[in-house]
């Protein structure tokens, strides 16, 4: 038994978020990044208390920041700079707000595919040119590709960007210190700005060790939000982070960018980060055992699809190319949902580089893990 394994799929089907209401209710949601998790008890607590008393107007202060910096010194030996940090709303409002105080419209914004979807539509929304650099085949990043792609970026514009999903979304890629680093002496060479999106930070399950982009890179900046690991995205609240050469930078963002925040996001992720640290413990062991599972499963039952853990979220990305029905043409997540009644994330929204691919949400019960990985092998063996 782990965390995954204390909310009945009947009582998780009570919920009434996109995860639970998106599909006729015979499909198995493994698509959406929300965990089957009960909430942690403290903050159920201070969202009743501040229900209860009628606290439930703006935020003010920096107690998010301060929480966050006291989380990052306890979990990554990291002290970032509260007091320089601001207020987003969520954590994609406030990556196109660092991009438009790093980028002029129509400059180049740098994605590494496959990547989270809205990277792309954000920044076309926000009027910035997208040029890829692909992930290298293990998953990582190129350095040669990302040294040609900085090139072409800084040809389109004067002021181009690099938005960097760290740890990487949908791969569960953590970046090293090395890797960051080179990162960061391409990006001055180019003269690009880089913007990295740490939402699943606290997500790491294994021996690895998450390394804060602005230590390693001083004029970045970081968005950080207690969303993902404490499984609280509908109670919106996220933090930009300067490294120390950005400060003025971010010191330059428009007051209204904090004014879409939640006050009860600010006190649920206030209360997350300094009072849940057993919460997220379990969280991270129920998640190296469902690891070890989904490795088992897929093994006995598709031993056809390709899967490496991810050295960090809870998100599995599966490579289904080898299926007759998928090199055939077929949309492997489209496949699953029509004959096996399970919902993934289908490969190609990620990018092109995604073909063939589904991501899979690994926050789920034992129970559903083990179904789901039945349902799918019935679909493909049709």
């Amino acid at each position: 038994m782990t965390i995954f394994d204390t909310v009945p799929l009947d009582q998780l089907r009570r919920r009434t978020s996109a995860k639970w209401r998106a599909y006729p209710p015979d499909v198995l949601p493994l698509f959406v990044a929300e965990m089957d998790v009960p909430q942690a008890e403290p903050v159920v607590r201070a969202l009743h208390d501040a229900v209860r008393t009628g606290d439930t107007g703006y935020p003010h202060g920096r107690e998010l920041a301060e929480a966050l910096a006291e989380f990052a010194a306890r979990r990554w030996g990291w002290q970032p700079d509260a007091g320089a940090s601001r207020l987003a709303s969520d954590v994609m409002v406030g990556l196109v707000e660092a991009l438009r105080l790093v980028t002029d419209p129509g400059d180049a914004v740098v994605i590494n595919p496959p990547v989270y979807p809205p990277f792309r539509a954000f920044v076309e929304h926000a009027g910035r040119a997208v040029v890829t650099a692909p992930l290298g085949p293990d998953g990582r990043l190129d350095l040669e590709v990302l040294d040609r792609a900085f090139a072409r970026a800084r040809a389109h514009g004067a002021r181009p960007a690099f938005l960097l999903c760290h740890p990487h979304n949908p791969t569960g890629t953590l970046h090293t210190a090395a890797e960051l680093r080179a990162v960061g002496e391409l990006a001055a060479r180019h003269g690009v700005r880089v913007v990295a999106d740490e939402i699943h930070a606290p997500l790491v399950p294994g021996a690895g060790r998450f390394v804060p982009t602005t230590t390693q890179i001083p004029d970045a900046l970081a968005l950080h939000s207690a969303s993902k690991a404490f499984n609280l995205a509908g109670l919106r609240a996220a933090v930009i982070v300067p490294g120390p050469e950005a400060v003025a930078d971010l010191a330059r963002l428009p007051w209204v960018v904090g004014d879409g925040v939640m006050h009860l996001g600010v006190l649920a992720a206030s209360v997350a980060y300094r009072e849940c640290g057993s919460f997220l413990d379990e969280v991270l062991h129920g998640l190296a055992e469902n690891q070890l599972l989904l490795a088992r499963l897929l093994a006995e039952h598709l031993p056809d699809v390709g899967w490496s853990p991810p050295e960090a979220t809870y998100l599995a990305w599966l490579d289904l190319r080898a299926v007759p029905a998928v090199r055939a043409g077929a949309d492997p997540a489209g496949l699953l949902l029509d004959r096996g009644r399970v919902a993934l994330m289908s490969g190609p929204t990620f990018g092109a580089e995604g073909a063939g691919f589904a991501r899979l949400n690994l926050a789920a019960s034992t129970s559903t893990l083990t179904q789901a990985v039945d349902r799918m092998a019935r679909a493909l063996a049709d």
